[in-house]
């Protein structure tokens, strides 16, 4: 490859403002690289990038496409070089696929196929395509952070625990895996890649990384190598269950451009099928009861012809690719699967780059990335990406009202904010009223109370899926869904009228929490009745205010028994919502209110005894959300006596309780700084003191101390 400045260029000016800062960093820090020492900092600091690709070339020379590829792999955006120098790739050696000349009637199928895939995830929608927002795929993607691995066993913790996890070690040095790559075989892998698992939260990237995959495809972009990519979803699929097809029919059923071209065969070609969203598969997936089947013409049930391919008896030559949520990873044997890789959403950068992409003014892109590193709950949601939707959302029309008001803090707050855009939204654009009229209508109240029920049943019974039947249940029409389209996801496919399902959704796990919290809460406020027990029972009220302290004892109760924190977010939403400030953003929705000072200091009260209790065993994770859960009631007494007492530097470690330990490892977990490098000689270097901050140790890129105390 050649190295002038002008091919050097091209792969900076693909760098945004914090990755080229991010950039000139590395290079400043990069030793002794082929006999030539690092540029200074103090002279790469004010180079754009036209004189900084000039100067690397002038101290490289020759070497400097592989300076370039170190650092751009180094701040993970190996993409870019990739793109870059794909003109001048050797070929590949003898793991690369084997050209196959086309018949004239296949290369026609390829073309239209090709065509028809483009129309369709050329543009992606912010909620409904009915109702949402259109854009363009290429102009909005953001990279995701991938990487090989992750735990091939059932993952049962709560998904936001998951989140929490990621956020921490997104941005190690850890080989992110490009798209497009994602088939490719890894230096030292001696087989072929057959059949890739990818897992991820809900909400994480998935579906939007398969769309991407397949429009470079069809757009002539990447794998090349590849005949044809045939993209299905579980969703689709499970319209098929009671229905009997052999494999070309399901593909001809699906992609009708091989049907026209009699494609009864595949085996010929280098094919890649798309499986999206295992989690919502609603067939039994039994790998060891299911019959063998190994002829693509001969008919079965569509859970047949599924295990058939993936276990290899089915067009062994062709690729895979599985999408799931973690805690159904383990439907598939492992043996069956090649490689697992893992969707960790936004790296921090990466978010940064999200928000500049929405916000085209830098200065308002700036006040809302600097907005949300001020709020560690709103910063770790944003590794999801449809949370920095929902975000970006809510943050937009606040700053574009006229009296501007407190940016949300707390997740509550945001919710709440994107409730109340939502309820605009309907009112305004399908309700014809104007924008300065009421949010709330009775139409809309109830609807928002239906929705609340719906989503609180169906957490009851661990559903995050559901059909028309559940929706009537809870009194709610079709259309009227569609219009929430901020909050419900419509998934609706017809084939010549023979086929119809609907599929319906929350758009995120995290926001079917929170109208299950905001049903509990109005539930109790209203009438009393406790949603938490399991026998239902009416709590007698004051006069004056209802006892909101009995509800949220009791769902901490039920929060800390439970194994894999699936209440957790719940918890945080339901004591959210008792604060007066929240409530006075749902005026209009809350016919009743219930705050009181005395009600939320019983509840902060009880959580502090409950970390303070010994006895109760709790693990870290469960700590830290009792902590999550004092910043949603705007208690922050624990943490700020811990800070005064590090700041003064007469933080005594003999002497602290329980809760103030918990407080002390909340407040290292939130630290940028002491996760970077975490010092435990600082505190005390005790095994005691050790296994205390173990979870900081952890959670650390680098930790100093004396490891012989394990």
């Amino acid at each position: 490859m050649t190295s002038t400045p002008e091919v050097l260029l091209r792969m900076l000016d693909d760098l945004l403002i914090d990755d080229f800062k991010r950039f000139k960093f590395h290079v400043s820090n990069i030793g002794v690289f082929e006999g030539c020492r690092a540029i200074p900092a103090g002279q790469l600091e004010t180079l754009d990038k036209p004189d900084t690709a000039s100067r690397i070339h002038q101290t490289y020379s020759n070497h400097a496409p592989e300076l370039m590829k170190l650092v751009l792999e180094k701040i993970g955006k190996k993409h870019i070089w990739d793109k870059h120098t794909k003109t001048n790739r050797e070929p590949e050696g003898e793991d690369s696929l084997q050209e196959v000349c086309l018949s004239s009637k296949s290369k026609k199928c390829q073309e239209e196929l090709k065509a028809n895939l483009k129309k369709r995830f050329q543009c992606v929608f912010e909620g409904v395509a009915k109702a949402g927002r259109r854009s363009l795929l290429n102009q909005i993607y953001t990279e995701l952070h991938i990487t090989e691995g992750g735990t091939e066993e059932e993952n049962q913790e709560h998904e936001v625990r998951q989140i929490e996890a990621a956020s921490r070690t997104a941005d190690r040095a850890e080989t992110s895996i490009r798209p497009g790559d994602i088939f490719k075989t890894p230096p030292g892998r001696p087989q072929t890649i057959r059949t890739v698992l990818t897992q991820g939260v809900a909400g994480i990237g998935k579906t939007v990384l398969t769309q991407k995959f397949t429009l470079d495809w069809a757009e002539d972009n990447d794998n090349q190598d590849i005949h044809f990519i045939f993209p299905f979803t579980f969703r689709e699929l499970n319209a098929m269950k009671e229905e009997e097809f052999s494999f070309v029919d399901l593909v001809h059923h699906f992609f009708n451009e091989t049907r026209k071209a009699e494609i009864c065969s595949f085996e010929e070609f280098q094919t890649i099928f798309i499986f999206d969203g295992l989690d919502e598969c609603r067939f039994p997936l039994d790998f060891h009861q299911s019959k063998i089947l190994s002829d693509v013409t001969k008919s079965t049930s569509v859970d047949v012809l599924l295990i058939n391919l993936i276990r290899g008896k089915l067009l062994p030559s062709a690729r895979l690719w599985i999408t799931t949520r973690p805690a159904a990873a383990n439907q598939i044997p492992a043996d069956c699967v090649d490689m697992v890789t893992e969707v960790q959403g936004f790296t921090d950068p990466q978010k940064e780059e999200y928000f500049r992409r929405r916000f085209r003014e830098e200065e308002q892109a700036s006040r809302i990335i600097s907005h949300i590193k001020t709020s560690r709950s709103l910063h770790i949601m944003c590794h999801i990406p449809v949370f920095c939707w929902i975000t970006a959302t809510v943050l937009e029309k606040v700053l574009k009202s006229r009296d501007g008001g407190e940016l949300p803090k707390t997740l509550t707050q945001m919710y709440i904010h994107h409730l109340v855009v939502q309820a605009k939204v309907k009112r305004v654009k399908y309700d014809g009223g104007a924008a300065t009229d009421p949010h709330w209508s009775p139409e809309s109240r109830e609807m928002i109370e239906s929705l609340g029920k719906l989503a609180f049943d169906q957490l009851q019974k661990g559903n995050l899926i559901f059909y028309e039947p559940d929706l009537t249940e809870c009194g709610i029409d079709l259309r009227a869904a569609s219009m929430y389209s901020g909050m419900f996801t419509q998934i609706f496919r017809e084939e010549s009228g023979l086929y119809q399902d609907m599929v319906f959704c929350f758009i995120h796990l995290s926001l079917q929490e929170f109208l299950a919290a905001l049903h509990v809460h109005q539930t109790f406020i209203n009438s009393g009745i406790n949603l938490l027990e399991e026998k239902q029972t009416t709590i007698q009220q004051s006069q004056q205010q209802p006892q909101l302290h009995r509800l949220h004892q009791r769902a901490v109760d039920e929060a800390l028994k439970s194994r894999n924190g699936h209440l957790d977010l719940f918890l945080r939403f339901l004591l959210g919502l008792s604060l007066e400030t929240n409530q006075s953003l749902l005026r209009d929705l809350l016919t009743q209110t219930g705050s009181s000072s005395q009600s939320k200091q019983e509840t902060v009260q009880y959580i502090k005894e409950k970390l303070n209790d010994n006895t109760q065993c709790l693990s870290p994770v469960r700590r830290i959300n009792l902590f999550h859960c004092l910043n949603e009631l705007n208690d922050g007494s624990l943490v700020e006596e811990i800070q005064q007492s590090l700041r003064s530097g007469s933080l005594d470690t003999d002497r602290l309780s329980p809760a103030q330990w918990s407080a002390l490892v909340f407040i290292l977990l939130s630290s940028e700084e002491d996760l970077k490098e975490f010092d435990l000689k600082k505190y005390d270097a005790s095994q005691q003191v050790l296994l205390k901050l173990l979870p900081v140790v952890k959670a650390s890129n680098k930790a100093l101390g004396d490891w012989r105390l394990l």
